[in-house]
């Protein structure tokens, strides 16, 4: 029996005020997208819309989520109205679930217009927690500027949304799946694919399983204890790590996703991997990590618990990249880093006469520059790094960079870290988070400080705590210029850099779930010399730490008596 071609409809809509999609894409609490009627429906044809129609007809699109509550809902909607607006092809990930750094590898594998990435990164899940859509182009990297600008125009005007509300798929049946529509010549088709596979594929292209093997299970193997923190990491720590590089199956935990990541944020820093922190201080391990819900960001532990801060991590990586096969063959182009993350990059590129770009946060600074060819590696402060493999950060493939030079230099991770430090000098690095401040107060408490650092007298001004005397070399407000489109970016963070290369940061972020204003104050500290290079962070950071307080004076105008979260 023939089946009736399923019908497109044109839905009656209103716009929304509220749908700028920020750093990562749209983020708000959970409930806005569930409860608000039309609200999902209209972001999603508000990033439909923003594609050529010439383009958009007929073309492929890649869906991947973290699995977080609320992600099979919203990808039947997605899949039902990329039917309806045009859409050939949807390729998604099976029961729904991709890792960011796995959608951008399919999106450049099979060609793809884009993809659609369901995630909130690291904020809590649940029905109470977060929910995010984010829009990667045909790069596989996150939205430029120009095409966040396009998204937000088209949703302010929304009137109408196309869909298909009989369209249902499977998520679970790997495999394709064909619809005929109405007044469509041609079949809308589904394709379920493996979660791993393609990004496996990748990997074994960049780097030398055997040597990664060996050091998992040789005579002399590192143990290793990675947490997946119940995101969408789960499925490819066990088949990569475990099934692929022969780590035991009870070196990794927390590999079932759930929607609500456990009850606890899936953010891989000391104050949120506590179970990670814990089980690397006891000894047993010679090497841990963890990656957030979606999989680009990462962090890494040695023996014992040492902490390797996310700065000097791509500074490590960078110094060490002639252990992986990729860049042993392609050669190394440049390096990047958000202007937020530390200097202790800049001094390897310096050291191997390579280019340094300063970028603002957010990944898609990077888009760019990979693609003209000037980097290969970059990095940012808040757990992420990556390269030109894909154009995305990249949790999974950090964790193995780190185990080729484990491997390959026969040394565990602080031995690394420490000879790092006595070659290029230690940068002493912090970070405090404001969450959840009022939008207003913030907003008036970084627009006077500016005003403070931009004044004549600002400039070679001295500041004195203890014992230690600090002199303001300049200070800005951050403003970047791409180098390949001349693109500007302005208002990006506010910097005072002190003569003796110490420096602080202030910076509200924009990537929230819509709980308020963050200001995040970064403070950084060189250091040569080597005897000086095993203090505590917080001591060293103290000093500059309370000049920021006083510049700011950020507890006396929020009422806070200290920040959520120190990094």
């Amino acid at each position: 029996m023939e089946t009736s071609p399923i019908p497109v409809l044109t839905v009656q809509t209103a716009p929304f005020e509220d749908q700028r999609p920020g750093t990562n894409g749209l983020r708000r609490k959970t409930a806005v997208f569930e409860g608000k009627k039309n609200y999902l429906q209209n972001y999603i044809q508000s990033v439909l819309s923003s594609i050529d129609l010439r383009d958009r007809q007929g073309c492929t699109m890649v869906v991947g989520s973290d699995g977080r509550y609320f992600s099979r809902a919203a990808t039947e909607v997605i899949v039902q109205m990329a039917a309806a607006n045009g859409i050939g092809r949807l390729v998604i990930g099976h029961n729904g679930l991709l890792s960011t750094p796995a959608v951008s590898c399919i999106i450049r594998k099979i060609k793809a217009i884009g993809g659609i990435i369901l995630t909130a990164s690291h904020n809590p899940g649940g029905p109470s927690g977060d929910f995010g859509i984010k829009f990667n182009v045909a790069n596989g990297g996150p939205s430029p500027d120009t095409v966040m600008e396009r998204i937000h125009q088209v949703s302010r005007t929304l009137e109408e949304y196309a869909i298909c509300p009989d369209l249902r798929i499977d998520l679970s049946r790997l495999g394709r799946q064909e619809f005929d529509l109405e007044n469509k010549f041609k079949p809308f088709r589904v394709e379920i694919v493996d979660s791993v596979e393609v990004y496996l594929q990748l990997l074994r292209n960049i780097f030398d399983f055997n040597a990664i093997k060996s050091l998992l299970t040789g005579q002399d193997q590192v143990k290793i204890h990675i947490d997946a923190m119940n995101g969408v990491m789960g499925p490819y720590v066990r088949r990569i790590l475990c099934d692929e590089l022969g780590a035991p199956a009870n070196s990794a935990v927390n590999c079932v996703p759930l929607e609500d990541f456990g009850g606890r944020p899936p953010e891989p820093n000391l104050t949120y991997a506590t179970s990670l922190v814990d089980a690397m201080k006891g000894g047993d391990f010679g090497f841990g990590a963890a990656f957030d819900a979606d999989g680009d960001r990462y962090m890494i532990l040695g023996e014992n618990g040492f902490f390797v801060n996310p700065s000097d991590s791509v500074a490590i990586m960078a110094a060490n990249l002639s252990t992986i096969p990729y860049f042993r063959q392609l050669g190394v182009k440049g390096f990047a880093r958000s202007m937020a993350t530390s200097t202790a990059l800049d001094r390897v590129a310096k050291a191997m006469k390579l280019a340094l770009y300063e970028t603002p946060t957010g990944w898609r600074y990077f888009g760019n520059l990979m693609d003209s060819g000037r980097c290969s590696l970059c990095g940012e402060e808040s757990f992420g790094t990556g390269s030109d493999h894909i154009r995305e950060k990249d949790g999974l493939w950090s964790v193995l960079i780190w185990l080729s030079i484990m491997a390959a230099r026969k040394q565990g991770v602080e031995q690394i870290v420490r000879e790092h430090w006595a070659k290029f000098g230690r940068n002493y690095f912090c970070r405090f988070d404001y969450e959840g401040l009022d939008p207003r107060a913030a907003f008036y408490l970084m627009r006077d400080l500016e005003t403070v650092i931009s004044g004549k007298a600002f400039t070679n001004q001295k500041f004195a705590v203890g014992d230690h005397i600090y002199s303001v070399e300049r200070a800005d407000n951050f403003e970047y210029i791409d180098p390949v489109d001349g693109t500007v970016a302005r208002n990006q963070g506010l910097r005072i850099i002190f003569t003796d290369a110490a420096r602080l940061v202030f910076r509200m972020s924009g990537s929230g779930g819509g709980m308020g204003a963050t200001i995040r104050i970064y403070a950084e500290n060189f250091e040569r010399d080597p005897e000086r290079q095993n203090r505590e962070t917080q001591v060293v950071l103290g000093p500059l730490i309370a000049i920021a307080l006083k510049l700011s004076n950020i507890h006396e105008r929020t009422g806070r008596r200290g920040p959520n979260v120190i990094t």
